[in-house]
């Protein structure tokens, strides 16, 4: 009776890490591990945290011109353009939502569409992308819980 007690510990301990580890990937169909592997998402991620919006803008774009077809590239390139000077969030929209067309999963592309929703002061929109959160993140994940974050202090900035 004992070793059967070990042997569901040992798979539920299993299993919760690999759920883990899932969260912190960009899609929910892509290990955060296959991204990393991608010379343009280490570069992009690189500029990201030096803050070189227009930079990385420019690799991005070069990025999707020749592989259109990649979310990843999307997501990024609609988010460096969101952080840098004078954001044109028509294009944000756009690429956010092209990115959700190519992954409709794609919680790094959620989350950042609903921080974008609140930058142009869209509560409800942002609301819609915590939601699919929810049921993209069956136990919890980082995009939810920045997302969530995001809202709350909106709210808390913005009295109704």
């Amino acid at each position: 009776m004992r070793s059967c007690f070990q042997t569901l510990a040992i798979v539920l301990l299993s299993w919760g890490s690999i759920a883990f580890a899932a969260g912190g990937s960009e899609t929910a169909s892509a290990p955060s591990a296959e991204l990393a592997k991608d010379p343009i998402i280490r570069a992009a991620k690189a500029g990201i945290a030096k803050q070189d919006w227009i930079g990385t803008q420019e690799l991005l774009k070069k990025a999707i011109a020749s592989n259109p077809g990649n979310a990843d590239y999307h997501n990024l390139y609609a988010f460096t353009t969101r952080k840098g000077p004078a954001p044109d969030m028509v294009l944000v929209l756009a690429e956010y939502a092209q990115a959700l067309r190519l992954d409709p999963k794609h919680r790094g592309a959620h989350e950042y569409l609903g921080e974008a929703y609140l930058q142009i002061n869209e509560l409800a929109k942002a609301k819609v992308q915590l939601a699919a959160l929810d049921k993209l993140c069956s136990f919890g994940c980082e995009e939810y819980s920045d997302l969530k974050r995001s809202i709350q202090q909106y709210e808390a900035a913005h009295p109704r």
